[in-house]
């Protein structure tokens, strides 16, 4: 046993952490106490640099409070993450996805969720190719990066499986309107369209 310098609690020797230049090769203060001792110093540390400092909250067992919403909340409201150190993410699912619709338009299309909300309240709220469903997904030219407007999923991702090529498009528009053309060969691989 041994009393901590700290605490002043008699202790068993597996409390103190090893220190070789001390007499006993123990350090003076327990575990707990070193921590506590460390944690304050980084505190003070960061709030020396101007940087906000949270407190250290009271979070019962098997909950986790959020870096973002500060909200204390159960584990099963995080995502795993197995380089942390107690194996889950630092933002709660909520924050996540919140975070992650911003940062998603930010790094794809260089857009601020007020820009795109601009575009959608331009266009009426509505797809302006079917000029029903609701807008929300951005569309952009592949080759450009240039975003062209918000349109609803089905129409963005027809417009995707045909290329963005506007003649496949114009194609399908004629077929579905009944005037299929059919190709006629010239030359081994070469075909004349219709006019």
């Amino acid at each position: 046993m041994k009393v901590c310098t700290g605490c002043k609690r008699s202790l068993p020797l597996a409390s103190f952490a090893a220190d070789r230049n001390r007499g006993d090769g123990l350090q003076v203060r327990c575990r707990e106490c070193v921590a506590e001792y460390s944690a304050a110093h980084y505190r003070r540390r960061q709030a020396a640099l101007g940087k906000t400092v949270r407190e250290k909250a009271d979070v019962p067992e098997g909950h986790k409070q959020c870096r973002t919403c500060g909200e204390i909340k159960p584990h099963s409201e995080w995502h795993r993450n197995a380089s942390a150190s107690d194996g889950l993410a630092t933002r709660c699912k909520a924050c996540r996805a919140v975070h992650g619709r911003r940062d998603h338009l930010k790094r794809n299309y260089n857009l601020t969720e007020a820009e795109r909300d601009d575009m959608v309240a331009s266009q009426m709220g509505v797809c302006v190719i079917c000029l029903k469903a609701p807008a929300v997904h951005v569309d952009h030219c592949h080759e450009t990066g240039r975003v062209r407007g918000v349109l609803c999923f089905n129409c963005n991702s027809a417009i995707g499986k045909l290329g963005d090529d506007p003649g496949t498009t114009r194609r399908a528009a004629d077929y579905l309107e009944g005037n299929a053309w059919k190709p006629i060969l010239v030359a081994p691989g070469v075909y004349r369209l219709p006019s």
